[in-house]
């Protein structure tokens, strides 16, 4: 049995390091749960759709218990910072959208800067300890400051998708690989998977 991850502590060693993006991931996760009275999903009783593929995304998993492979995490990489929960129990469901304001300017200025020039890789050492001093210091404004000021609570869509299907697998008739038979393709009358398949586009 996985013990449950819980911590902002746990979100840091399941995505290798701390950062804004994944305390901001974290307060959406932990604020969701509590709205929507939901515990970490060991099936798929919680739902998460995410709207991009940020680091935010791994705090859902780890604290959320939320999983591709466990068929209850959707991605929509539409490049919204936002997030839908769906308690598939209670039929509740919350959308969490990131306020437009830019955060970090508006946490601390001065980290903006100095990772304009981290990235650039013009910082000095002394720059560079500066920024990684003054963003520790982000992410705890992020873990600690009111939800309100980070996120937006909106009206999610109340339909509640499907559970996870179990899918048989068929042969590509081309490579020889094994493919799930929704993702499978026609070619030449045979069954083949995507890659084999080829793309077919007329500039669309």
């Amino acid at each position: 049995m996985t013990r449950s991850l819980t911590t902002y502590e746990d979100a840091v060693a399941f995505h290798g390091h701390s950062c804004p993006g994944l305390a901001l991931g974290y307060r959406a996760a932990d604020y969701a749960m509590k709205r929507l009275n939901a515990k970490r999903s060991e099936d798929e009783d919680l739902v998460a759709i995410v709207e991009n593929d940020a680091c935010g995304v791994d705090a859902v998993q780890a604290l959320a218990g939320c999983s591709v492979g466990k068929g209850n995490l959707i991605m929509r990489d539409i490049g919204k910072h936002a997030y839908t929960f769906i308690n598939r129990k209670t039929g509740t469901a919350i959308r969490l959208v990131q306020r437009p304001e830019p955060l970090t300017e508006r946490l601390d200025p001065e980290v903006a800067a100095l990772r304009r020039k981290v990235t650039s890789g013009k910082a000095t050492p002394a720059e560079i300890k500066k920024f990684h001093e003054r963003q520790a210091g982000v992410i705890e404004k992020i873990l600690t400051i009111p939800f309100g000021e980070l996120f937006i609570e909106k009206e999610a869509r109340s339909e509640i998708p499907e559970r996870a299907r179990i899918s048989g697998s068929v042969q590509c008739a081309v490579c020889g690989e094994m493919v799930a038979e929704h993702r499978a393709r026609v070619k030449n009358g045979k069954i083949v998977c995507i890659p084999c398949a080829g793309e077919y586009s007329r500039g669309w």
